[in-house]
């Protein structure tokens, strides 16, 4: 449920840029999305495309690109993705630590049409 009001809150965004672009219409919009952000794409994609009903961002293409959440060795220095239920290193057997890798949020860019 509080995808609709960061989806509200993106669909402002996009509108802003397109105004101040002069565009007629947002042709697509890229979002990043770590799995650790504590958002759903799927709800982000379904309440898109009910709140831009009747804006320029009506019709858009919502692009969400998934980012995989990352462990850091503290022995070995080594990133990777975590194997259920362990945080050994799978390079060193080491101990592992969280990142901030897989947290992101954010929109990476917006795509407009203008007219000429």
């Amino acid at each position: 449920m509080h995808e609709y009001p960061i989806t509200e809150r993106i669909i402002e965004i996009s509108k802003k840029h397109g105004e101040e672009s002069g565009a007629s219409k947002i042709e697509t919009i890229c979002l990043v999305v770590g799995d650790q952000s504590g958002f759903i794409a799927e709800s982000i994609q379904m309440y898109f495309d009910i709140i831009a009903e009747g804006t320029i961002c009506e019709g858009a293409r919502l692009i969400i690109k998934p980012i995989k959440s990352q462990l850091k060795c503290d022995a070995c220095g080594a990133f990777f993705h975590r194997e259920p239920f362990s945080f050994k290193c799978p390079h060193c057997g080491g101990d592992a630590s969280p990142t901030d890798i897989g947290k992101e949020f954010y929109i990476e860019s917006i795509t407009v049409e203008t007219e000429d």
